[in-house]
């Protein structure tokens, strides 16, 4: 409020010595100075840009809350996509988790199989390993059976050659036919 009293003072000093000097100054006579023809045209002005202001902003206005809209709109569709990736993030995790539950079951089902399997397999080797080993041992002790009694057979035929002279053999064979019922 002090200001516009100095500077009303500052302008009545300058008309006051615009008067007395005839130089330069302020001319304070309100008809002299087309000071109405001033108020009216600043007061149209006023009146015009007001409303070209006002219809300006006003746009502006519309745009901002149109944008902010959009936006908001935005946000709630990205909190929308969040929900539903944080959704499918849990529902991928259950399934992983579940793979995972049902990988270690099938590897321990694999696992027991496996042995299950290979005790089957080492048994199965174990009574064809028994198998063999009895089948190689009757025929071991079948020749050798056969080997004792060709070994008998010739030592026997080797004693009775030494032993017995050909009369005896001529005898035992004729005691023999007459067993079998039969004379010569």
């Amino acid at each position: 409020m002090q200001y516009f009293k100095g500077i009303t003072q500052f302008f009545m000093l300058i008309s006051e010595e615009h008067i007395h000097s005839q130089s330069f100054g302020l001319n304070l006579n309100v008809l002299d100075t087309n000071i109405i023809n001033l108020a009216i045209l600043l007061s149209l002005l006023f009146y015009v840009g007001k409303q070209a202001i006002s219809s300006i902003l006003e746009g502006r206005q519309q745009k901002v809350l149109n944008s902010l809209q959009e936006a908001e709109e935005r946000q709630q569709q990205a909190s929308t996509r969040l929900k539903e990736a944080q959704t499918q993030l849990a529902q991928t995790q259950l399934i992983i988790s579940e793979i995972k539950k049902e990988a270690e079951s099938t590897a321990q089902q694999v696992r027991e199989s496996t042995f299950n399997q290979g005790k089957l397999d080492i048994e199965r080797l174990v009574a064809s390993g028994k198998a063999s080993i009895i089948t190689a041992e009757m025929q071991v002790k079948k020749k050798l059976l056969q080997q004792v009694a060709s070994l008998a057979l010739e030592r026997v035929s080797t004693q009775l050659k030494s032993e017995i002279s050909s009369e005896m053999q001529s005898n035992i064979i004729d005691e023999n036919i007459a067993s079998l019922g039969g004379s010569l």
